[in-house]
């Protein structure tokens, strides 16, 4: 069976990794594979302290691939021959002020609530363990079980487990989905050539629902959330800086900083509802600083390397879309929004399943491609 996956991001390529493993020929059409939101995300691995009200039925999918990480991590090491920044690390959580404490606390309770392990800690017990850390921190949350992963190394190991699995590249845009007797056939290149295929799989981040030739009621609901995250240099020479991601609330807006092992320090990351922009603002640069000075005061004395935009593919949910569609010979691997990176062990694992045997795996069930459209269907007239 010859499969066609359009986007060649981490949840592309993982899918096209995984595809091939089962005996499939697999092309990846995308001009630049390895890029999109890779290229900005920070690779927080945050099922727990990412948690939010309302999203139980996710973070039991959150949950599954984060335990599937570390062999994971070790299997795409040895197919490429190239780590991928994987690193159980640690999140720490902090509140500056009251306001964000009872947050947290709320927070604290509901991941109780749930079974999920993370431990409050005082102001002065979080500085003991980040003692670059502000003074004035209330108290936070210590959660053990969230880790990172470097989305820049953990495309190009894909990239190269791709290649070596025999899966092939078209380097160009996907322009139109061919459909033949409401049977998905291929894909048409920008260059007027057609792909054909067996099976489609619409893996393009926030493009996904902009794809011709999709029928409007197959077409996955996907819009662009844009991000805007920083890049710093921690001088080899210093004292460590920071030992674990940490995050917190500032004046309502979210910001975290990852300390890789390389000695590259992440800041993010804005959520702006601008459509297609990808534009680094001055103003959203100077929030990231701004926030990430009254948490860790000594950021503002280390170099600032690089400044990014990307967008995430955000659903009405704010969960994934997965697997067949309405449209026979189409299915999806989209809208992961903040949690691609995360997700992408158990996507690959599901989307490999769909394709081989027509069904999602139970965990991924939930998160089927056709539930929007399915829920159209089923309102009355």
């Amino acid at each position: 069976m010859h499969v066609v996956i359009i986007g060649g991001g981490v949840i592309g390529l993982v899918t096209a990794w995984r595809a091939a493993q089962r005996g499939l020929r697999t092309t990846v059409v995308d001009p630049a594979p390895g890029g999109g939101a890779a290229q900005v995300a920070a690779g927080m691995l945050a099922a727990v302290s990412e948690l939010h009200y309302g999203e139980e039925t996710l973070l039991s999918l959150n949950l599954a691939s984060a335990q599937r990480y570390p062999a994971f991590a070790a299997e795409l090491t040895e197919a490429s021959g190239q780590e991928v920044g994987y690193r159980a690390c640690g999140t720490l959580a902090v509140a500056l002020d009251a306001d964000d404490r009872a947050h947290l606390r709320e927070l604290h309770a509901l991941q109780r609530r749930c079974g999920l392990d993370s431990q409050w800690l005082s102001g002065r017990e979080c500085r003991r363990l980040e003692p670059m850390l502000a003074p004035g921190v209330r108290g936070g949350l210590r959660v053990d079980g969230d880790h990172q992963a470097d989305p820049r190394r953990l495309a190009t190991a894909l990239l190269t487990a791709c290649e070596r699995a025999g899966v092939v590249f078209r380097h160009g845009w996907a322009q139109r989905l061919s459909v033949v007797r409401d049977r998905a056939t291929g894909v048409v290149l920008a260059d007027g050539s057609e792909l054909a295929a067996d099976q489609v799989v619409l893996a393009a981040g926030s493009d996904s629902g902009r794809l011709d030739g999709v029928p409007a009621e197959v077409l996955p609901p996907v819009r662009p959330v844009k991000g805007q995250v920083l890049r710093l240099r921690i001088p080899r020479a210093s004292a460590p800086f920071l030992s674990r991601t940490v995050r917190a609330v500032v004046r309502g807006g979210h910001v975290y900083l990852v300390p890789r092992a390389s000695g590259e320090l992440v800041v993010g990351a804005t959520s702006e509802e601008l459509g297609w922009d990808t534009t680094v603002t001055a103003g959203g640069v100077y929030e990231l600083l701004r926030d990430a000075h009254e948490l860790v005061p000594g950021i503002t004395e280390l170099p600032l390397v690089e400044t990014r935009a990307g967008l995430r593919p955000g659903s009405p949910d704010n969960a994934p879309l997965l697997g067949p569609t309405a449209l026979p010979g189409l299915q999806v691997a989209t809208g992961h929004y903040r949690n691609g990176i995360l997700l992408a062990p158990v996507t690959g694992d599901a989307l490999a399943q769909s394709l081989t045997t027509g069904e999602l795996p139970e965990e991924a069930r939930p998160f089927t491609a056709r539930r929007f459209s399915d829920a159209l269907q089923e309102q009355p007239a």
